[in-house]
């Protein structure tokens, strides 16, 4: 198997350059429009430690959207506008920055992922759908396997109650070969000690999504994830590993219904 092609997803969609350009102006486009908006919350003190806010209408259910970028590139300024159609269902939505491999190792970057929903929880008071692509899916699936009672003791130890991780990376093993694992330096062991699908199941609701023309091998991760963890999955056809995500600015989008209805059933401390 070429595990380049199969993981290499810039590579493999010619115009991924200029979809990850127009990310970043809808999303620019998204936070001047949105009245409701706060920017750059801190959540530690790096310069990186930083979530926006877009908050409903009313107070209620809150999501927290994580971008991809394999661990490596890219920001809270490209993904601003995937907060649309939750926000159009009431629900409230953040969106974190956290620092890059190899600056940092992938470990903490799943800890600041982890202070930021404390953050937003102590915020809000509300447990949370974190949803997140790509490397964001992998970051999601931590925060839902964290324990949370050891982080903080009054924090729930459900906080991240439901998941909905968007072309994933369940298991890192696969991509420790290829041009993208250079920067994430990471042993086997320690690979699969940050590959959700080898933790014992979390409890809450996993709806894993990935997109109907993705390689095999995202397509497989996907699949073999959801049932581990007894989630469920959706192929989205014709989507690839980028346009996967046009769904989340339409509220009209049976996902992005489902979304809020898994926010909407988590109960408020």
């Amino acid at each position: 198997m070429d595990l380049e092609a199969e993981y290499n997803n810039r590579a493999r969609v010619a115009d991924s350059g200029a979809i990850i350009g127009q990310w970043a102006q809808d999303a620019a486009a998204f936070r001047a429009a949105w009245a409701a908006t706060t920017l750059d919350i801190p959540y530690g003190e790096g310069v990186r430690e930083r979530f926006d806010l877009f908050e409903a209408a009313t107070p209620g259910p809150v999501a927290v959207f994580i971008h991809g970028g394999y661990w490596q590139a890219l920001d809270k300024s490209f993904a601003s506008h995937w907060a649309r159609g939750l926000l159009g269902h009431g629900v409230t939505v953040a969106v974190p920055s956290y620092d890059l491999c190899p600056a940092v190792p992938l470990r903490r970057i799943v800890q600041q992922m982890q202070a930021a929903c404390a953050a937003l929880h102590r915020r809000t008071g509300r447990r949370l759908l974190v949803a997140g692509h790509s490397a964001g899916g992998q970051l999601a699936a931590m925060l839902m396997a964290t324990d949370w009672k050891a982080i903080d003791p009054s924090l729930p130890a459900d906080l991240a109650g439901a998941v909905l991780p968007v072309s994933g990376v369940f298991e890192l093993e696969p991509v420790l070969p290829t041009s993208l694992g250079a920067a994430l330096r990471l042993t086997a062991e320690e690979a699969r000690a940050l590959s959700p699908r080898w933790l014992p199941p979390a409890p809450g609701a996993l709806h894993a999504v990935v997109g109907g023309v993705e390689s095999n091998e995202f397509l497989r991760q996907t699949r073999d994830f959801a049932a581990a963890w007894s989630g469920s999955q959706e192929v989205l056809p014709g989507a690839n590993h980028f346009t996967v995500l046009d769904p989340f600015t339409d509220p009209a989008h049976p996902l992005v219904a489902r979304a809020a209805a898994m926010a909407g059933r988590l109960a408020p401390d």
